[in-house]
């Protein structure tokens, strides 16, 4: 089956949910938010794992619809959290109703990705449960380092990196693995499409840090220049920093902790224009690519025929390339 036909069967699933109806003002923003779309990346991700092993992936469509509507319960949250007005270009849930509706809603939406894994065969219902419980908790880990670290002054790469695992790669590892074991694919396949999607999931981060300075606000879908307005360690700040001479150092510092949107613009370009100076688009550029490769490389070590992988390393290459 290829990517298109289970993209369209995934997006049939994800348009027949039902959440609940009463009262509204609980469920419509988690309709809203569904139907806002995205790229659905973490359940064609399970979708593209299991059809390695069974053209047939019906039993896959729920768990899969899981994986997407614990994704969007997070980015409920994690709006709130960051005080983001967009999201896939449009207002956040928060900014349209209120920020105890985007909690509730978000609840709510927690409950029903658990709901949507019910439907698995008993025998393997518990490791799958542990799994995504394990992901669901190393995600909210890595939300928790991400705020603490916007109130420590020094932030190592590494410990970055740790943190965009847990925030981002972790799900896209358990996606692909659930996909794996629901088909019955051998224990060593399972490991490294979970290796895979966790060194993909580091490198789609860095281009999410990377479009959100160097991006097309008309395809990125949310506002450029977000992290710089708000202070966030990304790699290519915390990169900055370690590489910046005294001028440029100061230069940042200057602009941090100015929030007036008279001068946001301004902001931006100041910042941007230091990591200019320092080829920090390049070097972000560079690092993509070597988590990429290890990802190809634990794609490589699955056992099943190259012609069987072309669909999801052709997905993989989408990411890195992409522009929104």
């Amino acid at each position: 089956m290829d990517s298109s036909t289970l993209s369209e069967k995934l997006n049939n699933t994800l348009s027949s949910l039902r959440y609940g109806e009463n009262p509204p003002e609980l469920y419509e923003p988690i309709r809203y938010i569904m139907a806002l779309g995205g790229k659905r990346i973490r359940p064609l991700l399970a979708l593209l794992a299991a059809n390695m092993y069974k053209d047939d992936v019906e039993n896959l469509l729920l768990p899969a619809a899981a994986v997407e509507v614990f994704h969007n319960f997070t980015l409920l949250h994690d709006d709130i959290m960051d005080k983001a007005p967009l999201r896939r270009g449009q207002q956040t849930v928060h900014e349209k109703w209120n920020a105890n509706t985007a909690i509730l809603s978000g609840d709510v939406m927690l409950v029903r990705a658990y709901e949507l894994l019910l439907g698995i065969e008993p025998a393997i219902l518990p490791k799958v449960l542990q799994l995504f419980s394990k992901a669901a908790a190393e995600v909210c880990e890595g939300q928790q380092l991400d705020m603490n670290f916007e109130q420590r002054q020094q932030v190592s790469i590494p410990e970055y990196i740790h943190m965009i695992t847990l925030k981002t790669a972790v799900l896209l590892g358990f996606s692909l693995e659930m996909g794996a074991l629901l088909q019955g694919a051998p224990e060593a396949d399972s490991a490294h499409l979970q290796a895979f999607g966790i060194n993909i999931g580091i490198a789609f981060q860095l281009r999410d840090d990377l479009l959100d300075v160097y991006g097309d606000k008309a395809k990125f879908g949310k506002q450029v220049g977000g992290d710089i307005l708000s202070d966030k360690k990304t790699f290519l700040m915390l990169t900055a920093l370690e590489q910046a001479d005294e001028s440029q150092l100061q230069s940042i510092k200057a602009w941090r902790h100015k929030t007036d949107e008279s001068i946001t613009a301004e902001k931006v370009k100041a910042v941007t224009e230091v990591y200019d100076q320092l080829q920090i688009k390049q070097q972000t550029e560079q690092q993509i690519e070597v988590y990429f490769q290890k990802a190809m490389q634990h794609l490589d070590a699955v056992e099943v025929a190259e012609n069987q992988k072309t669909d999801l390393r052709n997905l993989a290459l989408q990411l890195m390339e992409r522009e929104a």
